[in-house]
């Protein structure tokens, strides 16, 4: 598996998220900021995915496009 289909997976963002909360509670970090960290882990591995993901379709459909155009 290379680094880009590890970055899409959703069970690398829950696995990381769930590695970094315990840590923060065992360094006695308050509740409000674990849970805050934990989403923004989580939503910035929404958001790569999604980059990811688009740039996919677009390099698909350009390819499609110079296919057709041959």
């Amino acid at each position: 598996m290379n680094l880009k289909q590890k970055l899409l997976s959703r069970k690398f963002w829950a696995g990381l998220a769930g590695f970094i909360a315990p840590i923060l509670v065992l360094f006695k970090m308050p509740e409000n900021e674990v849970t805050t960290i934990t989403a923004l882990v989580t939503s910035c591995g929404t958001l790569i995915a999604y980059i990811f993901a688009e740039t996919s379709v677009d390099m698909m459909r350009s390819s499609s496009e110079n296919d057709t155009d041959a």
